[in-house]
């Protein structure tokens, strides 16, 4: 397996979920032409993603078999285990992400909430228990979580980040519009909202003029 940047990490989710897509429709196989066509990714690019993961080659004019190839593209992900994580701010937004369905796809369970609202804490949101803060150092290593998916108001991100990494956890998927500082060795995602939404109007003002 070859060395791969992190823009090609990036792309990878995006060729399993048009994979799982085609093979749902009942194809069984695909070659770099028909995936550059169907992302709008340049042949060259997905010819060298696709070298850089695989562990067999394609074949002339069929291409490469498309269950091997999620196989593949879910085994470099580490997607064939379950990560398990909890959503924290049971808000509009945490309740969206507890009860999206596409997570299994990409190795995620979300197992289960955590807010500082009595009126939520003891409720269940799509099966999924919401818990007080002020029970995270019992229920990481009790659930078993590994990452923390933080949709908490600003204000208090910082604090509720530390709490979790003082209970054991590893990684945080960061939807507050802050920066969170916390010791090394903690991996850290940020999501960035108004970021995304301002390079797309960037790119619609471009295109207009």
């Amino acid at each position: 397996m070859r060395k791969v940047s992190p823009p090609q990490i990036e792309r990878y989710p995006i060729y399993l979920k048009c994979l799982l897509g085609m093979r749902e429709r009942g194809v069984r196989s695909v070659s770099a032409p028909i995936l550059s066509r169907e992302l709008s990714f340049s042949e060259e690019q997905v010819r060298k993603d696709l070298q850089a993961i695989t562990r067999c080659n394609g074949k002339p004019k069929s291409g490469r078999d498309i269950a091997e190839l999620i196989e593949d593209i879910k085994l470099f992900l580490n997607y064939s285990s379950l990560t398990k994580a909890a959503v924290v701010g049971v808000g509009h937004l945490g309740k969206a992400l507890m009860n999206y369905k596409g997570f299994d796809d990409f190795g995620l369970e979300i197992v289960c909430g955590f807010d500082n609202d009595p009126t939520l804490i003891g409720n269940k949101e799509n099966g999924k228990e919401i818990y007080s803060i002020y029970q995270i150092g019992s229920k990481v290593e009790e659930l078993g979580l590994e990452i923390v998916i933080l949709a908490t108001p600003s204000n208090v991100a910082q604090d509720i980040a530390e709490r979790f990494v003082n209970a054991g956890i590893k990684g945080i998927w960061n939807f507050v519009p802050t920066h969170l500082k916390v010791k090394e060795g903690i991996s850290i995602e940020n999501v960035n909202l108004a970021s995304s939404f301002a390079l797309l109007q960037h790119k619609l003002r471009n295109e207009v003029n």
